[in-house]
């Protein structure tokens, strides 16, 4: 007994002794900071007391910094002039800028317009000012004539003229011929 006294005293201070360790901290300040969140409503975008376009979603989550809203199973009614629904977008997922309202489509995006036209692609902007859909991405659009693919489009809001910038296959589905290219080809319509 004696001689274990000393000895746990000894393995105490050395035990004690040496460098001094400090515990991490993580102090990180999350400047994201969510401000609202929602289920199954909607946003109406207007200019001038005409609706512009009609925002439904499933989940919604506005952030402070930056100012964004994230949404869950979005869908975007686009409307014209005389107030008639002329195309509808669908997404898994979508994003607002809240300062410009610009909305930003991902995760299989499909948009229809009432004429039938159909544009599918996995990402995609609505620019709100303008009034525009744009993509660098690869899209596909069938209209009752044709199937075009590419990278890259732009468009009216309601899918009536639009340019795909870099046109790899277009089929026409009025007659048998068909066509395939690729390079840097500009389809209009």
């Amino acid at each position: 007994m004696k001689l274990l006294c000393p000895l746990i005293i000894v393995l105490l201070l050395t035990g004690c002794g040496g460098e001094k360790v400090k515990p991490s901290l993580n102090i990180s300040i999350n400047e994201s900071r969510q401000v609202a969140e929602g289920w199954d409503e909607n946003v109406a975008f207007s200019d001038s007391g005409i609706t512009k376009a009609v925002l439904f979603y499933k989940h919604l989550r506005k952030f402070e910094l930056p100012a964004e809203t994230l949404m869950d199973t979005i869908k975007v009614n686009f409307y014209d002039q005389l107030g008639h629904i002329s195309s509808v977008l669908t997404a898994n997922k979508g994003k607002a800028d809240d300062v410009t309202n610009d909305l930003y489509a991902i995760d299989s995006v499909v948009t229809v317009n009432d004429s039938g036209v159909t544009l599918k692609t996995q990402e995609l902007m609505w620019k709100n000012k303008e009034r525009k859909i744009v993509t660098n991405k690869f899209v596909t659009i069938i209209s009752p004539k044709e199937k075009m693919q590419g990278y890259g489009l732009e468009s009216d809001q309601g899918l009536r003229n639009y340019t795909i910038y870099n046109i790899t296959y277009v089929t026409r589905l009025d007659t048998t011929k068909s066509k395939q290219s690729g390079g840097n080809n500009t389809g209009k319509k």
